[in-house]
């Protein structure tokens, strides 16, 4: 039976449906309607930069921005945000940072420094995906959570959750097996000399706290000014949804378990005066083979990565036609050709109207723009072999031969490459001889179809009494120095029949 919505046209009418009745944060009443219609929608994604951005977290973003296309094209405004947690402390060494690195622990992931010496050591982490989101057509506003600490955005929100520490406590210790202490705090400081959070906070009056750190340093700072101090995850998250006015925002299965920071998130906000968004959680992508992501350890693979062998378009199209609670694996082996090949057969269907609703908004949400005209396509399969074999592809089939190229120097299997041979390696004789020799000859025939030449095989086996597979064996060896190959016909063809001839010329 097929669903009435596609997945993302539904979250997209509850967004519409029951945002209408959510509250706002009373002191960010200019940032958006307080009530019934609203003017703008918006559409919250994010990380920690703490590690190289993989894969995986890529999930989150395409979910979101589907759910943007998808109140988009219910002309509705959106505001699709992004925020880098920054501000988040430096909690250890990846693999790939240098040891000496560990001096920095403890800092904001925006004060520590980049290991290439230029710029912070989170820039490192996120610049290259932003770039990589662009080649995607995912564009949304980036928000740097360290800026709006230092800033001091939030102060009015950190005195809000200071005010209700018990009540939040409370919240938290429901899903806890140890309870939080009673002199627990949502905040932590930075200390304004050292940059670390190895702070102790002695006292809070207001808007005013009083704090030493170990490293000997101790102050009384009104954070109103001085953007050191920081809300906790669980407290943060609810805060940022009251301060954005976010009306949607997906997770992850480790934030959607019962206890999870979704979950107390959604009670928190209550603190906040805020109706918490609509929410959807996203079951984690694997590469196929079993790997598992880890960005400390350095065992990931990223967005550039995959969009190496990957167009943009059926890079989406892989997230597009899986529901986000699905987990699924990324194939970089022989699947790869299937995958181009379901695309292009949506494509065509698409253009020639026989796809049903819902696979027609598959393509759509794949596509980056729709053209009125179905786009020329050359297979990702037949470009194997055209690669190979040397031959150029006109410019609207460079960039799939690209990811072709990419994907037979890193991921396909043997079976799948080759190689034109100069000289014939193998003694072949008896049968096999013959047979190559009159190969030779049809080969010298000035007009030749590919029908013609593949019937043409079937009358030398006949004519020397060679068997099918003895003979598509040996015309295999000979040009391509394996047993094995794409279809002779067409991959004589493609090489050149004066090429093949003057190869064989070495049989006999």
């Amino acid at each position: 039976m097929v669903e009435k919505f596609f997945w993302a046209d539904a979250i997209a009418e509850k967004i519409i449906k029951e945002r209408q009745k959510a509250k706002p944060l009373a002191s960010s009443s200019k940032r958006g309607q307080t009530k019934g219609k609203k003017k703008e929608y918006v559409c919250a994604s994010g990380i920690s930069p703490s590690g190289v951005i993989h894969i995986g977290n890529f999930r989150e973003v395409i979910t979101t921005d589907l759910v943007v296309r998808a109140l988009k094209d219910k002309g509705k405004k959106v505001r699709f945000i992004y925020s880098w947690d920054d501000f988040d402390r430096f909690r250890k060494i990846p693999s790939h940072v240098p040891k000496d690195h560990e001096k920095y622990i403890g800092r904001p992931l925006s004060d520590v420094p980049s290991v290439s010496g230029k710029g912070s050591y989170a820039e490192d982490n996120e610049k290259p995906f932003e770039k990589s989101l662009e080649k995607v057509g995912i564009k949304p506003k980036f928000i740097r959570q360290s800026l709006m600490n230092k800033k001091c955005k939030y102060a009015k929100l950190i005195k809000k959750a200071l005010e209700n520490v018990d009540k939040i406590r409370k919240i938290l210790n429901k899903y806890r097996k140890e309870p939080l202490k009673k002199d627990w705090l949502p905040v932590e400081v930075y200390c304004e000399k050292c940059k670390k959070d190895s702070t102790k906070i002695k006292n809070i009056d207001g808007y005013f706290i009083e704090y030493e750190c170990e490293c000997g340093f101790k102050n009384k700072i009104d954070y109103r000014k001085a953007g050191v101090v920081k809300l906790k995850w669980r407290v943060d998250w609810p805060a940022r949804w009251a301060y954005e006015k976010v009306d949607f925002e997906p997770g992850g299965i480790d934030h959607s378990v019962y206890g999870g920071s979704f979950m107390t998130g959604k009670e928190i906000a209550k603190i906040f005066d805020y109706e918490f968004p609509i929410y959807t959680f996203y079951e984690w992508v694997r590469i196929k083979g079993g790997k598992e992501f880890s960005s400390s350890k350095g065992n990931v693979l990223t967005l550039d990565e995959v969009e190496e062998v990957y167009e943009s378009e059926v890079l989406r199209y892989i997230f597009v036609s899986t529901r986000p609670n699905k987990g699924f694996q990324i194939s970089f082996d022989a699947d790869v050709i299937k995958i181009y090949e379901d695309f292009d057969r949506l494509e065509e269907g698409y253009y020639k109207d026989e796809l049903d609703p819902q696979q027609r908004r598959i393509y759509e949400l794949s596509k980056l723009d729709i053209a009125k005209k179905k786009p020329e396509r050359t297979s990702f399969r037949h470009l194997i072999t055209l690669v190979q074999t040397g031959k150029k592809t006109d410019k609207k089939g460079k960039e799939r031969s690209e990811k072709v190229k990419n994907w037979l120097g890193k991921y396909a299997p043997d079976s799948f490459k080759f190689e034109v041979q100069k000289k014939i390696k193998f003694p072949f004789k008896g049968k096999e001889k013959e047979a190559l020799i009159e190969l030779k000859k049809i080969l010298k025939t000035e007009k030749l179809t590919e029908e013609e030449l593949f019937n043409g095989f079937y009358e030398i086996c006949e004519k020397v009494s060679i068997k099918n597979k003895e003979f598509f064996r040996a015309a295999y060896l000979a040009i391509i120095g394996k047993e094995k190959g794409p279809r002779l016909a067409s991959l004589i063809l493609m090489i050149g029949k004066e090429k093949i001839v003057k190869l064989l010329e070495q049989v006999g």
